[in-house]
Parts: C-alpha cells; structure tokens; sequence
C-alpha cells in the first residue's frame, strides 16, 4: 500500500535539503517527483539560481509553468532557468521537459503539489528515468509568454528572453496574447519576427497609431491566421495620397484572419466612408462580438452593416458615440432584426437617439430573448418612450443589466437636471416596476451638468430606491 506523504513535511524536506546546494543537486536524480515542485518553489524563493539551473535539466514533467509562480521572474533567476534549457538544448538524448510557460497562468499545478492535492508515488528510486533517458533527440521546446509592448524598450527579463530566443534555433517562441501600449513599430517588428505568429489568439492595441503604422504593421496581422479577437484604438487617417495604399495593405491582411470572432475598433478614422466596402469585403467569417465607437459613419455604412452576413451569429454589438441622431430610424431596426436571435450584450450609448429610432427598434427588441446588458444612456428619450420600453423589454429574462438616460422631463429648459422632477420620474419608473411584478434593477444617468459636469445615477428596483452622485 503507497502511503501519502503530509505537505507540511515534504515542505520541510525540501527546505531542509537547500541548505547545502550542491548536495540538492546530486539528490535530484533520486529525488521523488512529488517533491520536485516544492523544491523549485523554495529554490525560486531563496533565490538559489545554482538549484533552479539543475532542477530545469532534471524536471520530470512536460510543462514548467514558472508564470504561475511569479508575474516575471526576477533577472538572475530568469538567466538560470534560461540555462538550464540550454543544457537540454545542447543534450543528444530526449528530456521530459517540452514547455516552458512564462505566462501568468497555471496556478492549479503549484497549489495542487503545495498541499491542495498531493499525488501518491514512490519516495524511492529514479525519477521519471525511463522518459527522461529515451533514446534519439528531442523536437524544439517551446516558450508560451505573453507579450506587453508598453514603452520605447522592452523590460530588462523580456528584453532577456528575447536576446536569448534570438540565438537559439530549436526553439519554439509562441505567444496567444499581443498587447501594444506605446512601442516604435520597428521594434516591434524586431520582437514579433521571433514569435511563432500562428499561435496568437489576441491582439490589442492601445496606441494612437497613424494610418501608415497600420499599414506597416498588417503584413505581421495577416500572419496571425488564427487571431480570434481583434482591438485597434485610435487610429488616424492622414490626408494624404497614400491613405489608399496603407487601408489596402491592412484590409487585405484582415482577410486572412479566418477565424476572427470578436472586433473592436475605437476611434477608427479611416473606416469613415469605407464601412459599405470595408465589412463585407474583409471580414467573411461570422462575428460574435462587433465594436465601432466614437468615429463618424454614413447612413449607408449602418445600413451595409445591417446586410453583412458576419453579423448574422453577433452575440455583442457596441455602436457608442456614433452620431445617428439625423439617420432614418430604418437601418437601426434592420440591424437588430437581423442579430435579435443571438444578441447578448446590446450598447448604443451617447449616439443621438431620440424616441423615434427607440419606437422602431421596440418590435426587434422584444424579441432579443438571449439579452443580458442592455444601454441606451447618453440619449435623449421621453418619460412615454421610457415606460413604453421597460414594457417591452419584460419578457426578456435573461436580461440583468439596463442602463437608460434620466427622462428629458428631468431637466430644465436650461438642459440642468431638476431635483423635483428627477424624484418624480423616479417615482414614475418604480411604479412601472412594481406595476411589471418582476424582481429587476435600472440605472438612470443623467446628462452632464453644462457648469460643473457632475452626474447622478440612480439604481432601483421594485422594493429598494437609493440616489447617489457619480463624478
């Protein structure tokens, strides 16, 4: 019968034999392999790089999840995991070790040899012998990091590790997530001609880029094959002639991206009077969550959008800060007749609508029995129309999240919310909501103040009415 050794002690053994590094060393190849994560953990801990540098040559698993230990490890501790590889790397016989994942992920395996769960196996004999002295060489190994471009250079440890990448042919440098703050787009064409650009799920970019960054950084897009989510903010659009040259460069690339399910594009000047072209021609595969905030479209471009077969499956569409305020209420309908099977999460937020392109879209939205998060705030709606939408929307029970303006009959003719009259809508709204006998919660946001910009939101629902300030 195996019996199973308590955490406290395996702890204490593992503390107790990096007293004397060299003596940890020689006792990895007998070491139980219960012990090897306990012992990398203290070795991390204590910083004795020499340990860690073995235990990378001996590790008994096939994944070596360091990010979930620690964020980034620190440089010297980095440099001896880093090491430990290249002895394998310089090894003729096969290791058990394929993956190294710096990625802040894979807490599970540390906490499960922690304590949480510690597996039974022999306290005896070689660890994972046969497997870690098979015969023949082994395939490349591969590093998952996470990249995050945030200043003119990278960090000291990522800059490291791409230092070291960089010489080592038989390695696989694979990354899912590609976050861009504030680098030149030379260095990081530097940094992503080293990346495995198949394996990468996500790419954001928080950056003001010119139009022309965009082009340069496309051909790099157009790579990641099997990206899944897409989010570009601010992008500008030089008058120039050669706008036409850098859109084709990235809409052409965009084509390749075949697996692309979520979009966001915030500020996007230059897809201004290219929506009607740009959505059906670049994006073929079906859109679970589309994003175009704060740019200036045409009546045509809502209504193109309305046609694309993409939208048909959309589970999240978000058209804040576009101006629709002198658009026909038609587009608008058509759009959510045609997602209203799947739509989730619906947000049209500061976009100039009145009661009349809310009164068209009524019929449509009452049938979104899928929705969850619903806001129409920053609009300019009616105490009628607010009564006449929470009617129609009592059907949806999925939904848990609305969000509307405070009713124009709350302002003065100064456009200043009115204390008497927010209280009276207020009470006007909670007797709709007893009146419907279902348990749901509202919150009302009033426009900014014009002199002191300050706003009010107010959360209600059938038995509970609070007001409070939001600045």
């Amino acid at each position: 019968m195996v019996t199973r050794t308590p955490p406290r002690l395996l702890e204490l053994a593992a503390k107790s034999l990096l007293k004397d590094e060299d003596l940890a060393i020689a006792a990895l190849e007998y070491l139980p392999t219960e012990l090897f994560p306990l012992l990398f953990m203290e070795a991390l801990a204590g910083r004795c790089d020499k340990t860690l540098k073995a235990m990378v040559r001996a590790w008994p698993f096939a994944r070596l999840p360091l990010g979930g230990l620690t964020q980034m490890p620190h440089q010297k501790a980095l440099q001896a995991v880093l090491d430990g590889l290249d002895c394998l790397l310089a090894r003729k016989v096969r290791w058990k070790l394929r993956v190294l994942d710096l990625r802040n992920a894979s807490r599970n395996f540390w906490s499960m040899w922690s304590g949480a769960r510690v597996h039974e196996c022999p306290l005896t004999g070689p660890v994972a012998e046969d497997s870690l002295r098979m015969k023949g060489p082994s395939g490349p190994l591969t590093v998952f990091v996470d990249l995050c471009l945030r200043e003119r250079t990278l960090d000291e440890c990522l800059a490291n590790l791409i230092r070291w990448a960089r010489r080592r042919r038989s390695l696989h440098l694979c990354c899912k997530k590609v976050t861009i703050f504030g680098m030149p787009i030379q260095n990081i064409k530097e940094v992503l001609n080293l990346v495995q650009l198949g394996c990468v799920l996500e790419v954001e970019v928080h950056f003001t880029w010119q139009l022309s960054t965009l082009g340069k950084f496309a051909p790099y897009l157009g790579r990641m094959s099997n990206v899944r989510r897409l989010v570009l903010s601010h992008i500008h659009k030089p008058s120039s002639s050669s706008e036409e040259k850098h859109i084709g460069r990235f809409t052409s690339q965009l084509l390749r991206l075949r697996h692309l399910r979520k979009l966001r594009m915030e500020s996007p000047a230059f897809l201004e009077d290219l929506t009607a072209s740009f959505l059906p021609r670049c994006l073929k595969s079906p859109l679970e969550a589309l994003s175009i905030t704060n740019c200036q479209l045409t009546e045509s471009d809502l209504a193109c959008l309305s046609q694309c077969p993409s939208i048909s499956q959309l589970k999240e569409l978000d058209l804040s800060g576009l101006s629709l305020a002198c658009f026909s209420p038609k587009p608008l309908q058509v759009l959510l007749e045609r997602v209203a099977a799947t739509i989730q999460d619906l947000v049209l937020e500061y976009c100039g609508l009145s009661d009349t392109h809310l009164e068209a879209i009524l019929p449509a939205l009452s049938h979104c029995h899928q929705l969850q998060t619903f806001s129409v705030r920053g609009n300019h709606l009616s105490m009628a129309l607010m009564e006449r939408l929470l009617r129609h929307t009592a059907g949806l029970s999925r939904l848990s999240l609305e969000l509307y303006p405070a009713p124009l009959e709350s302002y003065s003719s100064q456009g200043i919310i009115h204390p008497g009259r927010f209280a009276q809508a207020q009470a006007e709204l909670l007797g709709i909501l007893k009146d419907l006998g279902l348990p749901r919660t509202i919150w009302l946001r009033t426009n900014p103040c014009p002199h002191c910009g300050s706003k009010i939101v107010y959360d209600s629902d059938p038995f509970l009415s609070t007001v409070r300030n939001c600045h």
